[in-house]
């Protein structure tokens, strides 16, 4: 399935720099994790994966997916032309033992400490565009693969 748009908050870009030196973070673990319906984004509020009821709405780490996400292969965080860019690999999830459950939201997170804050979220998008609806459970044996744009994941302007 392709992704749909990436959305972040204000608090979210500015963990993806280093403290007063404003270089970027690139490298550590970046992870995508998927949560139900029952947890509302807050493009002004959400910054942590720990709070706004995110890791607290998490689908259960069973079936082909693990508790606190997977995480990205091939993460990048880099700066041309005044443009901040995340980009990693595609994802890909194999449905075992009864498979992996219904899910809303994908989120992207900093696995680890960014700006003396753990865990900070870096995005999130919607499984099925704009519809309100949740994805399917993927049942045992097939394949969920979140395909990210060609263009990354998320691009800031810095000017």
């Amino acid at each position: 399935m392709a992704a749909s748009v990436f959305k972040t908050s204000d608090k979210c870009i500015l963990n993806m720099v280093e403290g007063a030196t404003g270089t970027l973070r690139n490298g550590g673990t970046y992870k995508l994790a998927f949560v139900t319906n029952s947890w509302t984004p807050s493009l002004t509020d959400t910054e942590l994966w720990a709070d706004t009821g995110l890791s607290s709405n998490e689908i259960a780490g069973t079936g082909g997916y693990t508790t606190g996400g997977q995480a990205l292969d091939s993460a990048t965080l880099a700066v041309a032309s005044g443009v901040v860019k995340f980009d990693a690999a595609d994802e890909v999830f194999t449905a075992t033992s009864g498979g992996i459950a219904a899910w809303r939201y994908g989120v992207i997170y900093y696995a680890g400490t960014l700006n003396s804050k753990a865990n900070p979220v870096v995005c999130w998008f919607e499984g099925v565009d704009g519809a309100g609806s949740d994805v399917p459970a993927t049942t045992e044996s097939n394949t969920l693969t979140i395909a990210f744009n060609a263009s990354g994941i998320l691009s800031v302007n810095q000017a």
